[in-house]
Formats: C-alpha cells, structure tokens, sequence
C-alpha cells in the first residue's frame, strides 16, 4: 500500500515553476474579447479561450490570468482534455492574485463556478468565491489544483464526482462555504458521491464550512480510495460568524466515507493531518465500510470524539492507526483495528504541558497567509516541545522522519513544521 499512487507521480514532477510555452494566451479585466489573447491585448473572460479551436489552443499551452476580480453569471466550462505529457496551464500572472466573482448567480445546484469535465489541467493560483453551488466541481480525470481558494461558495468548495479520478488537490483553502437551503451539505472539499478512484489532497485547509471539512460520502459507487497528507480542518460546522450551523450541519473534520446504505467502501488514507475545534469529530468513520489508514494524525478540542473509528468494516478491508496523537481521552477506535504508538495506548496520556501551544481561543494562527509558494505557514499550535515523551516514540511507517524514530502527530518536532506537500514521495507502509 502507498500513500499517492503511481499516477501521482507526474503532478510532483511538474510543480515547479511554470515553463515558457509557445502558446501563451492572457486575460485581463481591462482586456476585451475581441482581442488577440496576446500580452499586450488580453481577453477579458476565460470562457473566451475555452471557446477557441483546437488548433489554436493546444495541450501544452498556457493562459495567464491577471489580477483583478472578475465578475462572472455563468458557469465555466472546461471541456477540452490535454496530455499526460502535456498538460494545459491556466494560472495566475506572477506576482498577482485574480478573483472569480460568481456571487450574482442564484442559488440552485447547476450554478458551479467552475466545472472542469476535461483531463490533464493545471489550475494555479485563482481565487473562485460566491458561486451558486461548487466554487468548482470536477469530473475530470488526472487534473492538477494547485494554491487556490474557494469560498462564500453556496455548496462544497470543491467537488470531486461523477467519475473523477487520479486529481491532485495541492495547498488549496476551502472556506465559509455554505448552502442556504438547509445549512447541511457546503463541506470544504467534497470528495463523495460517484466520485473516481486515486484523487489526493496534499497541503490543504478547510475551515467554517457549514458541513464537513473533508466529506467521503458515497453514493453510486463502491471501493474507491482517497489519500490525504498533510491537511488541517477546523471550525467546520458554524457559521461564518461562529455560531452553530445548525441540526444538519455535521460538522466533522475528516468524514472518511458513508453511505445510503451503510455499507459502500471509502479506502481513505491520512497522514500529518490535524483536527480541532470542529462542531462534531475529527476524524469521523460515518458508517464508512472500507479500509481508514491513518498515520501521524492529531485531534484535539473537537466537540465530538476527536478519533471515532468504531465501527465493523467490510471484510479484507482494514483499519490502521499508528503514530497518532490527541489531547482530551476522547477517542472510539475498532476492536478490530491495528493501532500501534498512539498516545492513548500510552501511559501517562498526553498532557497539555507536552504542547508548545494548545491555544484554542483564537485560532487566527491557522488561517495566517500561506508562504509565497503555496506551503502551509508555521504554526506553534500542537508542536511538541523538546521535553516531550512523545519525540521519537512512534514507530516507522515509511513515511519520513527525523531522529531515532517518528514523533506522534502531525508534526515532526524538529523538522519543518509543514512539509512541502511539493515534495511528498511515494513511501511503502
């Protein structure tokens, strides 16, 4: 078992800075679509270059979106598929920072923001807010979201379904996301439904949405699997303002699956991620029926359990935690599962005095701007301090680590305190 899949591996490869290619198309807010598409005679919308032909907009080529926030009432639509080994770019100008403003369209299920239906995309950098249901939805296959943001949205910041698969979400935020009808389905990343196979987050954030901060739900579809590394939720559940969502806002950190039945597989996999503050658990099993591998994860102060994973699982399918790590004695785990140097398997459990942080009356620290290429900021909050019984206790996973042997919890004392979801390597369990 691996923690990113083989296909995978081409997104790591290719997150670098973005090359010179031949086609090169830009769009302004101050541009027109009667333009060239040029540099010095941009397009005002990218549902502009959407609608140019094949042969003048090319797997390979890459459309530069200025700064500036633009205004959009419909859906963009991404039809077009590129490469395996050459992809298509849409990203921001660098040094910019472009918005897409759905926020005048109504309210009803077909108002995405963005729907990508086509494979082989790289989309950096962009902000996509307001939109009348997903602030993007993807049913693509093998598409590349990288340092982007999505809130104010009336449904699940981002969506992965119908069939999606092989996606990389990489150092994304998903926010305030909210759907007025009955406050119970805007999760962050929405990971559910007749969703595909080998989709990853990687660097990722959801806070004070409505419903969940990750959601696996499924519906459709049997044994599909999702890998998460290095991931935070929190405050999911609430309002804006931080009041209660209400009695259909779930509100979990990682809900790793369910079902109409309560008996479909979500195979999730997680590791370095953090759960706190949320409405109810952390790290939620639902009536998930697959495999949940959990390594090197932290929950704390979640008004639920901060790990509840209970529950009977489908045969041949597994439960694994290992390396992980909570503060409050509240966690509910499996008979059956094989839990391996977790602090509360050891004695004495943790306590507050093993935290450099444990500040949960403001939680501004989490939501800091990202550093200038995309990667979580440094945060003391749930860092280990040196005198820790918890440094080097945990045991090797295959995922790396420094010191004699792994730290509990998401963080590695010692080391950067947000590893480079740039940099995540295919490592055996």
């Amino acid at each position: 078992m691996q923690f990113l899949s083989s296909a995978k591996l081409f997104a790591v490869l290719i997150l670098t800075a973005i090359p010179h290619f031949p086609g090169q198309f830009y769009v302004s807010v101050r541009g027109s679509d009667a333009n060239s598409g040029k540099i010095d005679s941009p397009f005002s919308t990218l549902a502009k270059v959407m609608s140019l032909p094949s042969t003048v907009f090319k797997p390979g080529d890459t459309v530069f979106i200025r700064g500036g926030i633009y205004i959009y009432t419909s859906t963009i639509v991404i039809k077009k598929s590129g490469l395996p080994q050459s992809l298509y770019f849409i990203t921001a100008y660098p040094g910019e920072r472009p918005i897409f403003d759905f926020s005048s369209m109504p309210y009803i299920s077909s108002n995405r923001g963005v729907n990508l239906k086509g494979n082989y995309w790289h989309i950096k950098g962009i902000d996509i807010k307001g939109a009348g249901d997903n602030g993007i939805c993807i049913t693509g296959q093998n598409n590349i979201v990288e340092f982007c943001a999505f809130y104010e949205n009336r449904d699940a910041g981002l969506q992965l379904d119908a069939g999606a698969s092989g996606n990389s979400i990489i150092n994304c935020d998903s926010y305030r996301n909210a759907d007025p009808d009955n406050y119970g389905d805007a999760d962050g990343f929405a990971c559910k439904m007749d969703v595909g196979t080998g989709n990853s987050f990687a660097g990722c954030r959801a806070w004070l949405n409505v419903d969940d901060g990750w959601d696996g739900y499924l519906r459709g579809v049997d044994d599909v699997s999702t890998t998460l590394d290095n991931c935070w939720a929190f405050r999911n559940g609430y309002f804006w303002d931080g009041t209660d969502g209400g009695g259909n806002a779930n509100g979990n950190g990682f809900k790793m699956g369910g079902s109409d039945s309560k008996l479909l597989k979500h195979n999730f996999k997680l590791a370095h991620c953090l759960a706190f503050l949320n409405k109810s658990h952390g790290f939620d099993q639902n009536s998930n029926k697959g495999s949940m591998i959990l390594y090197n994860c932290t929950g704390y102060a979640n008004k639920g359990k901060n790990f509840f994973i209970s529950k009977p699982i489908a045969e041949g399918k597994k439960i694994v935690i290992k390396n992980c790590l909570e503060l409050g004695k509240r966690v509910s785990i499996s008979k059956g599962a094989e839990q391996l140097a977790n602090s509360w398997q050891m004695e004495p459990v943790a306590q507050i005095t093993d935290f450099a942080s444990t500040d949960t009356a403001d939680f501004n620290y989490a939501i800091a701007p990202r550093n200038t290429d995309g990667s979580l900021p440094e945060i003391d909050f749930m860092q280990l301090r040196s005198e820790s019984k918890f440094i080097d206790a945990g045991v090797d996973t295959g995922l790396p680590f420094k010191g004699k042997a792994p730290d509990l919890g998401c963080f590695e004392f010692m080391q950067e305190k947000t590893p480079d979801a740039k940099k995540i390597l295919e490592k055996p369990n």
